[in-house]
């Protein structure tokens, strides 16, 4: 971490916090999103077993899915929530429905009630992923918002590393269930630390319940080329990525056999996440963030083109160290361009950025999972679809950049406040 974060306190007047605790404390809010997916990843197994389903079923990608559309159909009310009366207050709230859906879901009868369950979490998860985004608006912004945010994804991204592993480790011992209620423990270790956390929404940029008020702050940000532009483009980058979160045990385990090796394999391209993500910060801070979206986007269409031609030309099935070295590369771009540009989107919105950092991920969230599960309903027994996904998506994302990067050209203030009143 720089010299220059390291620098900085954060207060309310009654709570002060340096900018290492913040930047750890928030990763820890944040990551109870991947924890809740990506520990009971090796459990899909022993899931599908218990509810007689096939071993091949992508009936438990729903499990994901359904999360994710938690996620994302519950941040604008808390965004709109949160710029009303502040940061904390909402997060407290969702934390409370984080623990209730994850131990609905370690006490679900079947799967119609684990689905519902995890729904109910995501809606819980929504609110420490905006608080969040949230808190780094309100006290960072542009290049240096970018930069803390790279600290916050590669303490963020430490998690995927270890979570399959924790995952099987508890599954082996107590079941499935275990890992859920695992996260109970967790999310109430991180509400506890959280209450450290200084309130960053300054009493006059806090924004009326009125109707009038509310559509002001959403048509503000609906109608900013620059957020909607890279928040389309975030949208399409993180759909093939919730595919390739959901359908990676199914792969490694049917295509090549490597299922008691999972949780290595993928904690060992989230290892080169984390890397590329700790990277990041060094590069906006060297070169830019529109350069740096601009090189990296070009270098992940590269990338996907030859894992699109690899899976191509050998039916799906490609040699396994080929095909995860080229998957490494394409998803290591995500850990580059998903940070910058949620910021970019965010730079803009500095007045209403509760409600922006909602929409955004709203959009991208509820978006993105649906992209994900069409992705995912493609599988074919081979790699074939998802390596496609990347290519096509991509390609997508690298139009809609290009056209929202005029607004880095035309941005020369934040918008005036939307009024309280």
């Amino acid at each position: 971490m720089n010299s220059e974060s390291q620098q900085i306190t954060i207060s309310d007047g009654r709570r002060s916090i340096g900018s290492r605790e913040l930047i750890t404390m928030l990763a820890m809010l944040m990551s109870g999103v991947a924890l809740a997916i990506d520990i009971m990843l090796p459990a899909f197994a022993d899931i599908r077993a218990e509810f007689g389903l096939a071993e091949d079923s992508t009936a438990v990608a729903g499990l994901v899915t359904m999360f994710l559309l938690g996620l994302a159909v519950s941040q604008v009310i808390f965004g709109v929530l949160s710029d009303r009366f502040g940061r904390k207050p909402v997060l407290y709230v969702g934390m409370a429905i984080y623990v209730v859906g994850a131990a609905a879901s370690a006490l679900a009868p079947g799967l119609g009630w684990l689905l519902a369950a995890r729904f109910v979490w995501g809606i819980g998860a929504a609110a420490p992923r905006m608080t969040t985004l949230s808190v780094l608006r309100d006290t960072y912004s542009g290049d240096r918002m970018a930069r803390v945010l790279s600290f916050v994804m590669a303490i963020f991204i430490l998690v995927p590393v270890v979570a399959p592993s924790i995952g099987a480790v508890v599954t082996d011992w107590v079941g499935w269930r275990g890992t859920f209620g695992f996260t109970v423990v967790v999310a109430l270790a991180v509400a506890v630390w959280s209450l450290r956390l200084p309130e960053t929404l300054k009493p006059e940029n806090r924004l009326s319940l009125k109707w009038s008020a509310v559509m002001k702050a959403g048509r503000l940000v609906v109608t900013t080329r620059m957020t909607v532009g890279y928040t389309l483009a975030l949208t399409a980058l993180f759909g093939v990525f919730v595919s390739y979160i959901a359908s990676s045990e199914l792969i490694f385990s049917d295509v090549y056999g490597l299922g008691d090796e999972f949780p290595l394999i993928f904690g060992g391209l989230a290892i080169v996440m984390g890397i590329a993500a700790i990277a990041n910060g060094a590069l906006v801070q060297r070169l830019g963030l529109e350069w740096l979206m601009r090189v990296v986007l070009n270098g992940y269409l590269v990338f996907s083109v030859a894992l699109a031609i690899l899976s191509l030309v050998t039916d799906g099935s490609p040699p396994f160290w080929l095909f995860v070295t080229a998957l490494a590369l394409v998803i290591s771009m995500h850990s580059l361009l998903i940070p910058n540009m949620n910021t970019a989107a965010m730079i803009p919105m500095g007045r209403v950025a509760g409600t922006a950092s909602a929409i955004i991920g709203t959009v991208s969230v509820a978006l993105g999972s649906l992209l994900g599960l069409f992705i995912d309903r493609a599988y074919d027994g081979g790699v074939t679809p998802l390596s496609v996904s990347f290519l096509i998506l991509g390609v997508i994302a690298w139009g809609l950049a290009r056209w929202a990067s005029a607004g880095f050209r035309t941005l020369t203030a934040e918008p005036a406040p939307v009024s309280a009143e």
